[in-house]
């Protein structure tokens, strides 16, 4: 006989054996209920394939009702079933206009720069740079805050506009490159206005040399040229100041930040008016 088999219990010899063996026992049923469970919910979560004119429609009512999240989650399932369909195209831009209108841009620039990679040739092509534009365009901060939005938006608009320059998409892209300009020069404005403030007239000139020639279309122009006029003349350098107050009052003849330049190379208080201002300037 083995020497290891001598001291096995006999059935029933040993009361710790049939427990032991009821404590497996107990524990083999749990677990077989748990895979029982799971095995149940995968048959009810299984894979359905549903026609993908039913999924489109279901998606386009869902828009229609403004239900965004459902929207963008049933083009993206249409795209899912049917990724050879004509359609999965078509609900890929869709996907990325839910998420737009529902305020997810980051997902709707994900989707959109995927539309664009995967159908560089597709008509809707300029559509999808405009919403993408539109996109970073929606996140622009005021000019106290960090501008990296606004010059997302402005590179996505100029590539619409440069590369598609007869969309209607980019005409009216336009409109917000020009209103994206005057964003990104109000910020240079408001940071060099902050220096001519502090006295640190080195710095301000170039702010508003920046917006001068980076943003000339841009309505902080007249002010930039004021400013520029101010902090050269707390430098001392009046011959700059009076020369910069001269373009001033060639190009914005109108503009009250001209009567004020011009009170200030008068030497006049704040707020004091001359009635002459044509004069000196035209001789520059």
């Amino acid at each position: 006989m083995n020497p290891g088999l001598r001291n096995f219990p006999a059935r029933g010899g040993n009361a710790a054996a049939p427990r032991r063996f009821s404590s497996f026992a107990r524990l083999a049923a749990v677990l077989g209920v748990v895979l029982l469970a799971a095995c149940a919910g995968t048959e009810e979560d299984e894979y359905v394939e549903r026609p993908v004119e039913s999924l489109y429609n279901e998606a386009m009512d869902a828009l229609e009702a403004k239900d965004y999240p459902a929207a963008a989650t049933l083009f993206d399932e249409v795209e899912r079933q049917h990724p050879y369909s004509t359609w999965a195209t078509k609900a890929q831009l869709m996907a990325a206009y839910a998420y737009y209108q529902h305020n997810d841009y980051d997902d709707a620039i994900v989707a959109l720069d995927r539309f664009i990679q995967l159908h560089p040739s597709n008509s809707d092509v300029p559509y999808a740079y405009y919403l993408k534009g539109l996109s970073y365009y929606e996140q622009i901060s005021d000019v106290s805050r960090d501008q990296k939005m606004t010059e997302y938006a402005l590179k996505t608009l100029n590539q619409l506009v440069s590369r598609y320059p007869e969309s209607k998409y980019a005409r009216a892209a336009k409109i917000k490159i020009d209103l994206t300009y005057d964003h990104l020069a109000g910020k240079e404005m408001e940071i060099g206005r902050y220096y001519l403030r502090q006295g640190h007239y080195g710095a301000a000139i170039n702010r508003f040399k920046a917006v001068i020639e980076n943003y000339q279309t841009t309505t902080h122009v007249p002010e930039a040229l004021h400013r520029l006029t101010e902090a050269f003349r707390a430098l001392g350098v009046d011959e700059e100041a009076r020369k910069t107050a001269a373009v001033l009052g060639h190009n914005f003849p109108g503009s009250e930040w001209y009567i004020d330049s011009y009170d200030l190379m008068e030497g006049k208080a704040p707020g004091e008016r001359g009635k002459q201002k044509e004069s000196w300037y035209k001789f520059w």
